[in-house]
């Protein structure tokens, strides 16, 4: 019998973490629609999977009808899932203007497949009616977007699209000629620049159908099998729930694309363990958090942006999964140290034996994870990332029929179908409000003035451009999901990162790692709030916890800034092995000197001695890693020599 099993009572309820997921996620926040309006919407999901997979499998239609449609699809859909206030969500019925609306989206939706010949025959010479189609597309588009992610991301897109508008009127770099209503219309519906751009073309290509990929692994039960496999592996070492959060989470986050509900997910099983065990309830809370944030960066799917950063930078999938493994690692790699080392100071151990889920069980089905070995065996073999997901998709049904309880039959097809599809809407919604912002700053050349802007104000000089770069992304990310975080901050900080001559893909990682990173960071740390939702812990204090054990977040993108060889650009394996093992190190020593505790507690001078010890090992430069190392093991040295003295003993491994 699984652990699930045997303490099935110490994890959250679906109904509880339903309400969380609402709370701070409003892409759960839906309308639980019965009766006439609850099969429309439920055979409307199913029709929009089964387009969305004849268009891959065909790959015949058109490119702005497939994203007009798509469109349609996702705007229609939302209008009848996503109520305008959430106070209204718990309601099981559909208001008159929502319907309204829902057959308006439909209609703009349609617009391109009706008229596609007379639109390209105008080229941009838009009619009465064409104006009209438009402007109802981009109202629409914001709306659905308020409801269905939130309103950081509708404001942002908004204010840029009256920053085209009123061009003329702004003060000194940032004037432009301006856009009239006509011309604005036209960018954002009539052309490839807006909303039907490169986002939502992501959207309705690679990113659908990985949506669809991971629907179908949950009903494998491939969510609860991370869970078992975690504590087979780490449940009884030292801090085990922990260390079971950690690498659940990074299970997780092979196949997930938002942080909050990575976080309820895998935190309900996980957080309830950890309190158990001793760690207080705001260090639980952020452990989970900041291990589900780290799904996002963790390859493959990576929160669904590394197929943005494909169309953006023009490289392979498998060079943008393959540059952020070691990142990935490494960012793990410093949770788990400290979670260990604020394990030994508390004096917290493992999980009892008997608590184990049993092992024979667990390795019976570890031909669950055949899929996701599948995915990147065709992506590194130079398969199109659309056909390995199709073919994936397909491995993961298959795969499933090795047991009946993993059997995935054609009700759960269906079912997949149209999970999937519901999991998309917000995705479509965010990409086609980032399609705004890409167009207005294609149109009016924002992007560079911005980057001139930023380097400007760093004096030319590298580490502080880095610098406002990283706050930008920072306050830029706070509140959006990971597409159109990554869309945002790679249109609008990334540009400065480069005009300094940095390579592309470094500078884009760069952005989206501390777009990511807003979601442990105060104020608005969403992962961490929705954390603390389950924990019962203070919000602030857990999203202060997550960014402290999310350190490695802060300052990895600056190595690989400073150094792209740790991205596996241009590097021999020996220095690769070189860089891993002095930031493995060092994140050990910053580990110890955050927590205060190493092999016994560590005196104030000494926690600062770690500190600089691990910044130097971490900063990618041979006479820092010889200084960092000389302090690191002199530090070592004395801790080993003196931790049998007094009450602060070492603990076992």
């Amino acid at each position: 019998m699984l652990l699930a099993d045997k303490h099935v009572h110490e994890t959250l309820s679906e109904e509880e973490q339903q309400k969380i997921l609402e709370k701070y996620d409003p892409e759960s926040a839906t309308r639980k629609v019965k009766g006439p309006f609850g099969w429309i919407i439920f055979f409307g999901l199913l029709a929009f999977s089964i387009f969305q997979l004849y268009a891959s499998i065909t790959q015949s239609i058109p490119r702005q009808i497939l994203l007009s449609i798509h469109l349609g699809f996702a705007l229609s859909l939302i209008f009848l899932l996503f109520p305008a206030r959430r106070m209204t969500r718990k309601k099981d019925t559909v208001a008159w203007y929502d319907i309204i609306l829902a057959i308006l989206s439909v209609g703009v939706g349609v617009y391109w497949p009706l008229m596609i010949e007379s639109i390209v025959n105008r080229v941009g010479m838009l009619t009465t009616i064409d104006l009209a189609v438009g402007t109802l597309a981009v109202l629409l588009t914001l709306e659905a977007t308020r409801r269905a992610v939130g309103l950081p991301i509708t404001i942002i897109a908004a204010l840029f699209m009256a920053y085209a508008y009123f061009g003329q009127s702004m003060p000194g770099f940032l004037a432009h000629r301006g856009l009239n209503f006509e011309s604005l219309i036209n960018t954002m519906f009539f052309t490839s620049q807006g909303i039907l751009g490169t986002p939502l073309y992501v959207s309705a290509t690679f990113i659908f159908l990985f949506l669809l990929f991971g629907a179908f692994l949950v009903k494998t039960g491939v969510g609860q099998y991370f869970n078992d496999l975690a504590l087979s592996i780490a449940g009884r070492r030292i801090g085990g729930p922990a260390k079971v959060a950690i690498f659940s989470s990074a299970l997780q986050g092979t196949i997930s694309g938002s942080s909050v509900a990575n976080v309820v997910t895998s935190g309900s099983f996980t957080i309830p363990m950890m309190k158990k065990l001793g760690y207080r309830k705001e260090f639980a809370g952020a452990v989970e958090a900041a291990a589900s944030t780290g799904g996002q960066i963790m390859p493959p799917v990576m929160g669904a942006a590394a197929f943005l950063m494909v169309e953006f930078i023009g490289i392979t999938y498998w060079e943008i999964a393959k540059a952020a493994a070691i990142p990935a690692i490494l960012y793990f790699s410093g949770i788990w140290i400290m979670t260990h080392f604020e394990a030994k100071r508390v004096g917290l151990k493992g999980l009892a034996k008997e608590e184990m889920p049993d092992r024979k069980e667990v390795l019976g089905k570890i031909y669950l994870l055949i899929p996701i070995l599948l995915i990147i065996v065709l992506l590194m073999t130079g398969v199109s990332v659309m056909r390995a997901a199709l073919l994936s998709i397909i491995g993961t049904i298959v795969v499933s029929a090795i047991r009946k309880s993993t059997r995935i039959g054609f009700k759960d097809m269906v079912e997949a179908l149209v999970d999937g599809a519901r999991t998309a809407l917000a995705v479509a919604a965010a990409t086609a409000s980032a399609g705004i912002i890409v167009g207005v700053v294609t149109k009016t050349g924002l992007g560079l003035k911005l980057a001139n802007g930023l380097v400007g104000l760093a004096n030319e000089q590298l580490l502080l451009t880095l610098f406002f770069t990283m706050l930008t992304a920072i306050v830029l990310g706070m509140g959006s999901p990971t597409t159109a975080n990554y869309v945002i901050t790679s249109t609008i900080a990334a540009p400065a990162i480069i005009l300094l001559g940095v390579p592309a893909l470094s500078a884009h990682l760069f952005v989206f790692y501390f777009g990511i990173v807003a979601d442990i960071t105060p104020p608005v740390a969403l992962a961490a709030f929705a954390a603390s939702g389950v924990s019962g812990g203070e919000p602030i204090r857990t999203g202060v916890n997550a960014s402290k054990l999310a350190i490695a977040a802060f300052i990895i993108p600056y190595m690989f800034v400073l150094s792209p060889e740790l991205l596996m650009i241009d590097t021999t394996i020996p220095y690769l092995i070189w860089m891993v093992f002095t930031a493995f190190t060092g994140m050990i020593g910053i580990g110890a000197g955050i927590i205060g505790f190493w092999y016994r507690r560590l005196y104030w001078f000494e926690r600062i001695i770690a500190i600089v010890a691990g910044l130097m090992l971490m900063y990618p430069e041979g006479m820092s890693d010889i200084i960092g190392l000389v302090l690191f093991v002199g530090m070592l040295a004395t801790q080993m020599m003196t931790k049998n003295k007094g009450k602060y003993k070492l603990a076992e491994s």
